[in-house]
């Protein structure tokens, strides 16, 4: 009978395809993954704009790097955070860049547990989530400029 291997619930394991200057810590960014499911398994991989713009058109055929991507499967997942996009992102909107961070791993893990911005009333509840999660770890709203600097 073979044997398989499965990690611990709530692992959740942390890649860097990039340098990692400019990156928030493997410990935060395990931290605000278990802050929006304490319970899932994940592996959070940070890349560089050549690896998530040939992710984003392999599975979502958009020829262009984007800021998160969630892959759920049997109960775990992956989050590919593409750091030059989520670096922009946040200069562009005047957000540190570590709430930045916060919120889009907040936000992909929410996806891998099912939650959508398909309509209004789904994105409101996705918004209300993230929000609530992200104002337990010291972050304000990321949907106001003014409030999403760290408190």
């Amino acid at each position: 009978m073979p044997t398989t291997l499965k990690r611990p619930r709530n692992s959740v394991t942390v890649q860097y395809a990039v340098p990692r200057r400019g990156v928030p810590a493997a410990a935060a960014l395990v931290r605000w993954a278990r802050a929006a499911s304490p319970a899932r398994s994940l592996t959070l991989r940070i890349v560089d704009m050549r690896e998530g713009r040939a992710l984003n058109r392999r599975f979502r055929r958009r020829d262009r790097a984007t800021n998160v991507l969630s892959f759920a499967y049997g109960g775990e997942g992956d989050i590919v955070l593409c750091h030059p996009v989520v670096a922009r992102e946040a200069r562009a909107q005047g957000k540190a860049l570590r709430a930045h961070y916060a919120h889009l791993v907040v936000h992909g893990v929410l996806h891998l547990r099912g939650h959508g911005h398909d309509d209004k009333p789904s994105a409101r509840r996705m918004e209300a989530r993230e929000i609530r999660i992200l104002r337990r770890l010291g972050f304000g709203d990321p949907y106001t400029v003014e409030s999403s600097r760290p408190a």
